[in-house]
């Protein structure tokens, strides 16, 4: 009966010693103002430019997209010409 009793306080102890160190990763002391309390992961850098974080965007891709946008917008700018001539909204 003596090694159950042992065995249960020594896998509680290591449960709380495990659980207590993730929880002092992070106490939400460092908040920038009130509710605000965003902390990176240590290693991760202050500035993702040029870091290992840093997604590489293709210019081919990134043209795609400017060019799908401006057409959206250019669809819109009618859309909105056709509301103030007709009163009705039409996709």
């Amino acid at each position: 009966m003596n090694k159950i009793k042992l065995l249960a306080i020594s896998s509680a102890t290591a449960l709380m010693f495990t659980f207590g160190m993730s929880a002092m990763a992070y106490d939400g002391t460092n908040c920038k103002s009130d509710g605000v309390c965003w902390e990176a992961k240590p290693g991760f850098p202050n500035e993702i430019k040029g870091s290992k974080f840093d997604p590489k965007h293709s210019a081919k891709e990134l043209e795609k997209q400017n060019v799908a946008n401006n057409a959206m917008e250019e669809r819109n700018a009618k859309r909105v010409e056709n509301f103030k001539k007709t009163g009705k909204w039409v996709y």
